[in-house]
């Protein structure tokens, strides 16, 4: 009568931190030995291009305190041409700006100083 072990099939342990992965558990081909990884701090990525620089809010950058309902054209960039909002990723805005750019473009909305669609 055979044992049945909980580390797998076999009943041979196996070294600590070894994973079973077969002819494709070792490091991925392609890569030049000695290369740096691509991306991390300084480097760039494939293909030569620099690394993406972060957008920044463009309200803490104007020290905005209030974004303000009435403020039309200051409001209509963060539309899209359908009337969508646009979110903070796309603008870079940060997440409190955002809140209270978005709270700004319905209270224009509704009374109908922006367009609820596209023009």
């Amino acid at each position: 009568m055979s044992t049945i072990h909980p580390s797998g099939s076999s009943g041979a342990p196996r070294p600590m931190g070894a994973r079973p992965g077969g002819p494709h558990s070792g490091p991925r081909p392609g890569g030049r030995p000695g290369a740096p990884s691509a991306g991390g701090p300084g480097g760039f990525r494939r293909g030569g291009r620099p690394p993406i620089r972060r957008k920044v809010c463009r309200f803490c950058a104007e020290k905005i305190r209030e974004i303000d309902y009435k403020a039309v054209p200051l409001l209509r960039p963060f539309l899209t041409a359908r009337g969508k909002l646009l979110s903070g990723r796309i603008t870079g805005n940060c997440a409190k700006c955002q809140r209270n750019l978005t709270q700004a473009i319905k209270r224009a909305q509704t009374l109908s100083l922006l367009p609820y669609t596209g023009d």
